[in-house]
């Protein structure tokens, strides 16, 4: 799974990758200062098996934080992050699907994304090109990068279309299979044109007689179906930004979640050093360490938004994305003693599609695990279930072999 981070130059992109990453990317103030992709690994937040049991888990990648459960008390390891890709690419400006700015490279870049966060800058300080505005509406932002993401799709889609729509009607053939072909460096597949044909109500029988603006919305639709989008409304601590949060809101059908990435950089990166103990997410932060003046000041200034807000939206960007959007679900491999040999409890947690089976995740595991499947053992009710069991989020398996 890998989630692609768009928008128009100086929206505070590489900020919020590296808010969410904690990777050294750079970051400007002016247009285009991400040139070639960033590649790093973000992270969604989900409670722990382990404490249920009474234990820590030691993930073998991504980490935990303790937390406050339901009743109120600290737990030691209560959150879970667990990793996924992340891919920061350059800004977009308008034209690109034509080569204007770093269009080509950007678009190439995104062809292997399953889903965008677009990020926009609610202030309204920058405009369309990154460059300083008065009173600039974010919402044509969202046009922008829906335009030039709709003609590179349709570009493609006209790519040979007479020809091979042709075809289709002589030969009787498929036009589902034929449009997924030409669409297949983009991870389209079969079964979302078919999704996207059955909801346009265009006739694929006779595909060669669609109309130009027919083949467009078809594509906006594959687009919109393959490619799905949350818009992460930043800089939400600037003096205009809920006015243009109220308007985008009603304007766009998007996810939108509020954030702040400069904040939760601070935050992450005041952690990271051991200054604060800060869980990604929280509507607060503790100090731990020593703090100068402009720290103290600084952290102060985030600790007020933070009580406005309830937090910086990053995490809630990347967990409204990973688990709602994509709707994704966490599987713990969780043997009797939820350990693996070496005595790590619960060192790996995997994210696997809602609707995944039993044997799905066997297979995730390994393919001679998921051939040698017998069945998988719950390990909250030890009750055994047989390779068609759907999984539930947090579900933790161990599956027994031949």
């Amino acid at each position: 799974m890998l989630v692609g981070i768009v928008g128009r130059p100086s929206s505070g992109k590489s900020t919020f990758f590296k808010a969410a990453t904690l990777m050294n990317v750079l970051i400007a103030d002016y247009p285009f200062a991400t040139i070639k992709p960033n590649h790093g690994i973000g992270f969604v937040k989900i409670k722990d098996l382990a404490p249920e049991f009474g234990k820590v888990s030691n993930p073998r990648e991504g980490f935990v934080k303790s937390g406050i459960n339901e009743d109120g008390k600290e737990v030691k390891g209560y959150w879970r992050f667990v990793p996924f890709e992340m891919m920061d690419v350059a800004g977009l400006v308008e034209g690109a699907s034509e080569g204007k700015g770093l269009g080509n490279e950007f678009l190439n870049d995104l062809s292997a994304a399953d889903a965008f966060i677009h990020i926009v800058d609610m202030s309204g300080e920058s405009n369309g090109e990154g460059k300083p505005a008065t009173d600039y509406y974010p919402g044509e932002d969202i046009k922008i990068i829906e335009k030039e993401l709709d003609l590179w799709y349709s570009g493609i889609f006209k790519k040979g279309w007479k020809t091979f729509a042709r075809t289709v009607e002589m030969q009787k053939g498929k036009l589902s299979v034929a449009i997924a072909k030409q669409f297949s460096g983009l991870k389209v597949s079969e079964e979302d044109v078919k999704s996207v044909l059955l909801k346009s109500k265009l006739d694929a029988e006779k595909p060669a007689s669609w109309s130009e603006e027919q083949i467009f919305e078809f594509a906006r639709a594959l687009r919109k179906e393959t490619k799905p989008m949350v818009i992460a409304a930043n800089k939400m601590d600037r003096p205009k930004a809920r006015e243009n949060l109220k308007k985008i809101k009603e304007e766009f059908d998007y996810p939108i979640v509020p954030c702040f990435a400069e904040g939760e950089l601070a935050l992450r990166e005041a952690d990271k050093h051991k200054l604060i103990e800060y869980v990604p997410g929280d509507c607060d932060f503790v100090v731990k360490g020593e703090l100068n003046e402009k720290q103290k000041d600084g952290l102060e200034k985030i600790r007020e938004k933070l009580k406005e807000f309830g937090s910086t939206g990053v995490q809630e960007v990347l967990n409204k994305m990973v688990l709602d959007v994509l709707g994704m679900v966490g599987i713990f491999p969780a043997g009797d003693k939820l350990a693996d040999s070496k005595g790590n409890v619960l060192p790996d947690c995997y994210l696997m599609e809602k609707g995944s089976t039993a044997l799905d995740f066997a297979f995730r595991l390994h393919t001679d695990i998921g051939n040698a499947f017998v069945k998988a053992i719950d390990v909250r009710s030890k009750k055994a279930v047989g390779k068609d069991h759907v999984l539930e989020h947090r579900d933790g398996l161990e599956i027994m072999t031949k």
